[in-house]
């Protein structure tokens, strides 16, 4: 099994989801720069981290959307390949046109870094297979913008189309309708604000997220 971390200037947690794919799936993990052209052959999986990719200047992920790999990454999405976007790696998903929707700041206008509780809304995905029949997962958030905003129509559609993975069970941000996570029609690419690779094991104080690489992992 093999996966990939897209490492922007300014990503923070890109170690962190290596370490976790590492652990918890005994992948072959290789660090993407932003600036390649082209990806490692035969992924089965690629991570786009949480961070602050190139200082949130003008939107969060908006710089980040038009760096040179994203190309690649959205081209190897249209092959199948997984690809899960973690925190800026959602905001970075939404504002290259791969998820709909997009983050804006915090109803409260806070950062809100702290543990939350989610439904486990879709386990049918790539994502969220190996949580079997369990309905709730635990992870962290860490953002200043993980407020999740799309029109009704869109909304009503995600819902309709089994594309709500996670929600919230207590809204820590304003997310439109809860929402933590979403997958594309496809459903090979996700999107989430918490982190499953702060979560990925007991010494942490956390593991459901060991379960989200471990079923992306499992499919491939």
């Amino acid at each position: 099994m093999k996966a990939a971390v897209v490492v922007f200037p300014g990503s923070n947690c890109d170690r962190d989801c290596k370490v976790a794919l590492e652990r918890s799936t005994a992948a072959q993990v290789s660090m993407v720069w932003h600036q390649e052209t082209a990806l490692p052959d035969g992924l089965d999986l690629i991570v786009l981290p949480g961070g602050f990719a190139y200082g949130d200047y003008l939107r969060c992920g908006a710089m980040a959307a038009l760096s040179p790999v994203m190309s690649e990454v959205a081209a190897a999405a249209g092959r199948g390949v997984a690809v899960a976007g973690i925190c800026n790696g959602f905001q970075i998903l939404c504002e290259a046109g791969m998820l709909p929707g997009a983050l804006l700041r915090n109803a409260a206008l806070k950062y809100v870094c702290k543990p939350v509780d989610l439904d486990v809304v879709n386990s049918q995905t790539r994502f969220t297979a190996a949580f079997g029949a369990r309905r709730e997962a635990t992870m962290t958030v860490g953002n200043g913008e993980g407020n999740f905003f799309a029109d009704e129509e869109t909304l009503d559609r995600l819902d309709g189309e089994g594309q709500v993975v996670f929600r919230y069970k207590h809204n820590p941000n304003g997310s439109s309708r809860s929402i933590a996570g979403i997958v594309n029609p496809a459903g090979n690419v996700l999107g989430l604000m918490p982190h499953p690779d702060r979560a990925f094991e007991a010494d942490l104080g956390l593991a459901d997220g060991a379960l989200l690489f471990q079923s992306v992992m499992a499919s491939a």
